[in-house]
Parts: C-alpha cells; sequence; structure tokens
C-alpha cells in the first residue's frame, strides 16, 4: 500500500510539473487597452543536453581548425610537436607533391624515355667499325663490377618502387583496383625502405673506387662538345671514361645520390626525432632528385645495354675487345698497350673474347 501511495504521489508531481512546463512556453494574453503593462518574465533557462552528453553549453565548443592550425596546444603525450594538433607544413608539402613534382616530374621522365627510343628505332645501337682483333682488354676488376652492379640494381630497385609510390594511383589503380593496388603499394614502401641502406652502402664504395678516373681532363670538353660522336659516328678522344660517364658521375652520383641518400635517412628513421617541417622538406627534395637521378641515368641505361654493342659485356665479364677500346676509349687504349695503367691486355687462350653483342 506504501508503495503504491509513493507511486501516486510521484505520478502527481511529474504530471503538475509538465503542465506548468506548458503553460510557461505559451504565449502570454494581450494586454488590455490602457491596461498596465505585465512585469518583465524571466529568462528563459539555458537548454539541457541530451542525457548521457559531456557537452556544457556555452563552454566546450568545437574548435575552430584555423585557430589550432600550426599553433602549440596542451598535451599530455612526451615528444617533439605532440602539442600540435594541425601542422601547416604538412599542407605545403601536399600541394607541392601532388602537384609540380608529379605533373612535372612525370614529364621529365618520359623525355628522356621517348628520346632514346626514337634514337634507337632511327640507328639503332652503336657499333665498332672495324673488325674485333680477339685480344681482349681488362677494364673493370672483380670488385669494381660487384660495386657498379651493386649500386645500379639498388638504384633500379628504388626508382621502380619509387614510380609505384608516386605515380601508382594514376598508373595501377585504375587497372588493378584498390586491393591490389594497396598489397602492392605496401610491399614497394618495404622494398624501398630496407633496399635505401643497402644502396647507400654501395654508393659509398662505387665513389671510393672510380674518384679517381673519374677527374676533368681538358679533352673531355671536346667530346662533350662533340656530343660523343653519338649524332656524327665520330669517337671524339677520351680516357677510361669519357665526359659523359664524368658528367654523369659527378652530377648524378655524387651530387643528386648524395641529396637522395641523406633525405633518405631522415625519411627512414622518423625515430630520431626530427621535426615534420624537416621530414617535409625531405620528402620535397627526396622526389625531386629521384625524378632528376632517374632521367640522367635513362641514357647511360640505354648505352649500356642495349644501345652500344660490347658496353654490356664489359660490366659482365670485365673485358673489352681490343677494336672496342681503341674506338670509344682511345687515349685509355694507348696508355694500356704502353703499359702506363694496371689493366693488362689478354690473349684469346687465357680469355674468351667477348662477342658482337
Amino acid at each position: 500500500m506504501m508503495s503504491r501511495l509513493i507511486l501516486k504521489v510521484a505520478g502527481a508531481l511529474v504530471a503538475l510539473g509538465m503542465s506548468a512546463s506548458v503553460l510557461a512556453q505559451q504565449p502570454a494574453p494581450a494586454a488590455a487597452p490602457g491596461a498596465a503593462p505585465a512585469p518583465a518574465a524571466a529568462a528563459a533557462p539555458a537548454p539541457v543536453p541530451p542525457a548521457g552528453s559531456t557537452a556544457v553549453p556555452g563552454w566546450n565548443k568545437p574548435p575552430s581548425w584555423d585557430a589550432v592550425s600550426g599553433k602549440p596546444q596542451y598535451a599530455s603525450v612526451p615528444g617533439r610537436e605532440t602539442n600540435v594538433l594541425i601542422e601547416d607544413y604538412g599542407h605545403v608539402w601536399r600541394q607541392i607533391r601532388n602537384g609540380p613534382i608529379t605533373f612535372y616530374g612525370g614529364i621529365l621522365l618520359l623525355i628522356p624515355v621517348v628520346l632514346v627510343t626514337l634514337f634507337y628505332v632511327a640507328k639503332g645501337p652503336i657499333k665498332v667499325q672495324d673488325p674485333l682483333t680477339g685480344r681482349v682488354i681488362e677494364r673493370f676488376t672483380g670488385v669494381e663490377r660487384t660495386a657498379h652492379w651493386s649500386m645500379g640494381l639498388s638504384f633500379v630497385a628504388l626508382g621502380i618502387t619509387g614510380i609505384v609510390i608516386l605515380w601508382g594511383k594514376f598508373l595501377f589503380l585504375p587497372i588493378i583496383g584498390p586491393a591490389a593496388f594497396a598489397a602492392l603499394t605496401v610491399a614497394c614502401k618495404n622494398i624501398h625502405n630496407f633496399v635505401g641502406p643497402l644502396f647507400i652502402f654501395a654508393l659509398v664504395v662505387f665513389i671510393t673506387l672510380f674518384i679517381k678516373e673519374n677527374r676533368w681532363k681538358s679533352y673531355d670538353a671536346t667530346w662533350l662538345a662533340k656530343g660523343g660522336g653519338l649524332l656524327t659516328g665520330e669517337h671524339p678522344p677520351s680516357g677510361k671514361f669519357n665526359g659523359g660517364e664524368k658528367m654523369l658521375f659527378w652530377i648524378v652520383v655524387v651530387f643528386l645520390c648524395t641529396i637522395l641518400s641523406a633525405t633518405g635517412l631522415v625519411l627512414n628513421f622518423p625515430n630520431w626525432n626530427q621535426s615534420r617541417e624537416l621530414m617535409a622538406i625531405a620528402n620535397i627534395l627526396h622526389g625531386v632528385a629521384a625524378v632528376l637521378a632517374m632521367a640522367a641515368a635513362s641514357m647511360h641505361i640505354y648505352l649500356g645495354t642495349v644501345g652500344q654493342v660490347g658496353a654490356f659485356k664489359a660490366m659482365k665479364t670485365g673485358y673489352v675487345d681490343e677494336t672496342w677500346a681503341k674506338e670509344h676509349h682511345p687515349l685509355w687504349y694507348e696508355d694500356v698497350k704502353a703499359g702506363k695503367r694496371p689493366e693488362k691486355v689478354v690473349t684469346p687462350s687465357a680469355q674468351p673474347a667477348p662477342g658482337d653483342d
């Protein structure tokens, strides 16, 4: 009996409260003409948040993103820049990476590919003019070839995976779909991250081995002025490396690949506590240097494979025919024949002569 009485009283109080709330929301009746003005009504109570909400009206409104972008806030997590909610440099980085680097970089990368293709169709591979002698000259030692292949193959691996990372969403995503493209990109990212340190090590060894032979000589300017004789068929004077190879060494191998290595380390190891601004700058420099290096290396890869007969076997076996050496690197050939260099001439009985391919 007592519990029922309590419930009835509680129900009456709730009904009374609801009636009072309805009456309060109804507009006041119009005052009769000539009547005294009614006293001002009390201010309406502040809206009550829904049940379970932690919002406090007028206090914790959502912040404006412009107000917190790039400005330090409070954070309980220790570390560099953990109190920055939005980083301004990220917006700038995205605009540059997805804009000029992607668009103009793609065009720059296609130009040498188109040029070497047209050159090969028009003139074919460059061959030696005189018959081969069968006597071969040692051009590269085993250590030099190992360093070259280590750096070259890692460079190609980094280039291919970098192309997928930078342009994959335009080239491969529409063809293979989101799921396959996601798996491909993750694989390329991991390959890129792990091959990078190997490339840096091979780069240091390569520069150490070949820096002496790539010192600039006066006859290298003549070789460059004549374009290496690619169009005329003439063979300008050159030492063990010609002017074009020396430019490739200093501009691509030493300068651009050093930038790639330094920026790659910054990006590959974020636990070094570098700032996000530094990582954004490193990523932009990495992309620009990579595009320039790949574009410049395209001509070297072409001449070292299908563009020049005998060039690939020089790096594969370490030997070249005397005729090839005399035509492409005459000054180096003369020094070898005169005994002024450590390379030696090998007879066919000691070393099979390279073929014409």
